[in-house]
């Protein structure tokens, strides 16, 4: 096994070599237990899953178990059944939603989260159909977009329009990047679910945050210094010309580096 001394001299082949053996490490279900993938793990349904899993990655900023502590109050409120809570909640259940939920996600930019998938779910065919619906040969960023288009087509109050990034607007949008390895990838590992059967997982796209970004310019995969936008198109080539056909597979490498062992 290539050790973490000397990474920064390794050729290509053997940086892909590192890399793997990095991914074959942290990309293993003993790894779920502290991260908010764990909340949609919860459940079995596609639907659940889904809506479980974006409404954890929505929020999933700063301390992890806290992200966890939120992401499970948001289940409980929902009765630990989100798809049926979206679809057929009454006026009265959300009348009891208040105060903080997580940080800056507040129990309106909740109600509010809960309206708009009932929409996406109800008139649009779902949270796949609008992300397959605008996919590009190489990309689904401007599926993320189109995305955030359709979500907030409901009256809204403005500010809840930070929770959901926008890559055109120059965001790396991690957290819905992060989202769409979750539902796209499926490599049998039993970490991601790999429910999303229309859209492959060679358009995905790294999440970025500032371990993953940090260990990428630290190895060379990344050269620029804003973790925004252009950041996440430059590491999506780098990492496609190391695997075409699941390129995502290294956010597992580049998050364990940096958060596990402190590269």
């Amino acid at each position: 096994m290539i050790s973490i001394d000397g990474v920064a001299k390794l050729k290509r082949g053997e940086l892909k070599e590192f890399l793997d053996q990095r991914v074959d490490c942290y990309n293993r279900p003993g790894f779920i237990g502290l991260d908010p993938i764990s909340i949609p793990h919860r459940f079995t349904v596609k639907e659940d899953i889904e809506i479980a899993g974006f409404l954890a990655a929505t929020i999933a900023w700063g301390n992890r178990v806290a992200i966890l502590r939120s992401a499970s109050h948001m289940m409980d409120i929902m009765g630990n059944t989100p798809y049926d809570f979206v679809i057929n909640h009454r006026d009265e259940d959300l009348r009891g939603i208040e105060g903080c939920i997580h940080r800056t996600f507040n129990a309106e930019d909740f109600i509010y989260f809960i309206e708009a998938l009932k929409y996406i779910y109800l008139e649009k065919g779902g949270m796949e159909a609008v992300f397959a619906r605008y996919q590009t040969d190489d990309s689904l960023q401007p599926a993320i977009h189109e995305f955030g288009k359709t979500f907030f087509e409901l009256p809204h109050n403005p500010r809840t329009r930070r929770h959901l990034s926008d890559p055109f607007k120059g965001s790396a949008a991690k957290r819905i990047n992060m989202y769409l390895r979750w539902m796209i990838r499926n490599d049998n590992r039993g970490v991601d679910f790999g429910i999303w059967k229309t859209i492959p997982p060679s358009i995905l796209s790294c999440p970025i945050d500032i371990h993953s970004g940090n260990v990428a310019r630290k190895l060379g995969l990344l050269k620029r210094k804003q973790n925004d936008s252009k950041a996440v198109i430059e590491l999506d080539t780098y990492l496609r010309s190391l695997d075409k056909q699941d390129p995502v597979k290294y956010d597992f490498a580049l998050f364990g580096l940096g958060v596990f062992e402190k590269f």
